[in-house]
């Protein structure tokens, strides 16, 4: 995976573990990240300290030889950073931590299946387990270490404590801790509506299989690209702020100009995303060597398809995805702003994710701007940004709803009378 890293280990990591506890993925307390540097000192969180005003002074090195540097004692789980890295010399970063839904699989002693999405299981593979140990200890070290040299794995669930999780660096290892997390809290909220559905090999090898955009390293700029490429920088950050989009898939598209248009790129962080990573596609061709994500060519095909859409945004966002994954009906007859914003949201197949055959562009409508694909993402179109993100965030709010009043009863929809009142008034 190609990530964007700072080089300075110390406030990489300030940058990270805010995140993550401004995100709502562990506490005060809880969680520890390292990272290991060129010469093979580990520099870690350090132990007690709240996680809400670290700073870049505050992370302690762990020198090769033991000896550490830093004005407080490292994190009381330091052992097992230093097992895992021992154990796989391919990881050069940890992060363990305790978000909800992850830790919801720790106590349940279950291994989350990723394929509920395709992205989830490329991204973080198939899952290891460690069984409980002393907080601390040798022992729990050994055995988080003992899962990750067995296998290829790079996330492992420890018992009845949380998850840790590895990467090539630190970038690397948030992106598969923010997917899995997400991956974790889309299956929960989708047994809580239903049955969720998962993918088999041959399906995600298919997906892996489509045609992608062709790449033009020589071709210049065109000057119509500038203008939207602040706004979406804004709005992809505003999205995974909000838990929109997170992990690693998700994309915002503007249209510049005829069917050419700005993309985001696939391989950075979405926090971290500046103007000059978006990527431009200019007749059909990718310009420069930043690669956009993998649904671009379903979102060129939508603007072809669709002149009067000007952005595109997929996402999955995790209450949406429960629908999504369990083909259950995403009835937006909850509250009036969400019919209005929505009127229809059909769940397409899986396959309408395949490049080619323009199932998704074609089912896009003036009464249709959003579309669910089974296990692949939510796709919401508009003539702005705003009107598409605030289409998003409207789809999000409405799902959440459904969900969380799931064990409560059925909805009971605004009524066809009312539907119709609403119609002739806003639209």
């Amino acid at each position: 995976m190609k990530t964007k890293s700072n080089t300075d280990p110390r406030s990489h990591i300030v940058q990270v573990i805010t995140k993550i506890y401004l995100d709502g993925m562990t506490t005060t307390s809880g969680g520890n990240i390292s990272l290991l540097d060129e010469e093979g000192n580990m520099w870690i969180t350090p132990s007690a300290i709240d996680k809400g005003k670290l700073t870049a002074e505050d992370i302690v090195c762990v020198k090769k030889d033991g000896s550490i540097e830093g004005k407080h004692k490292p994190s009381s789980e330091y052992p097992f950073h230093r097992a895992i890295y021992e154990a796989r010399p391919d990881i050069k970063s940890v992060i363990h931590a305790h978000p909800p839904a992850l830790v919801t699989f720790s106590i349940l002693r279950q291994i989350p299946d990723t394929s509920i999405l395709p992205h989830a299981q490329e991204v973080c593979g198939s899952i290891g387990y460690a069984d409980y140990a002393l907080p601390g200890s040798n022992l729990l070290g050994e055995k988080i270490a003992q899962s990750f040299a067995a296998t290829e794995d790079m996330a492992v669930i420890m018992e009845n404590h949380g998850v840790v999780l590895g990467g090539s660096d630190l970038s690397d290892a948030y992106a598969r801790f923010e997917m899995l997390e997400n991956c974790c809290d889309i299956i929960l909220k989708a047994k809580a509506i239903g049955s969720p559905n998962f993918l088999s090999e041959e399906k995600i090898s298919q997906l892996k299989a489509q045609k992608q955009l062709a790449v033009n390293t020589t071709a210049s700029s065109p000057s119509e690209a500038v203008d939207s490429k602040a706004e979406v920088v804004e709005f992809i950050r505003r999205a995974n702020r909000q838990k929109l989009i997170s992990g690693s898939f998700g994309a915002i598209s503007v249209r510049t100009a005829s069917n050419n248009f700005i993309t985001t790129p696939s391989g950075i962080p979405f926090w971290m995303i500046e103007e000059s990573d978006l990527v431009e596609i200019v007749n059909g061709e990718v310009l420069g060597n930043q690669l956009p994500s993998d649904v671009a060519v379903l979102h060129q095909e939508t603007f072809i398809e669709n002149p009067e859409i000007n952005v595109i945004i997929s996402a999955q966002s995790p209450n949406l995805m429960a629908f999504a994954s369990t083909a259950r009906k995403f009835d937006v007859r909850t509250i009036p702003e969400s019919w209005i914003f929505l009127q229809d949201v059909p769940c397409l197949s899986f396959e309408a994710a395949f490049s080619g055959n323009n199932t998704l562009a074609s089912t896009f409508a003036e009464d249709t701007p959003a579309v669910l694909v089974a296990n692949h993402s939510f796709t919401v179109t508009g003539k702005t940004i705003l009107q598409t993100f605030d289409r998003l965030e409207v789809a999000e709010f409405s799902a959440k709803s459904l969900v969380a009043g799931a064990h409560m009863g059925d909805l009971v929809p605004i009524g066809d009378e009312h539907i119709e009142d609403l119609r002739e008034k806003f639209l």
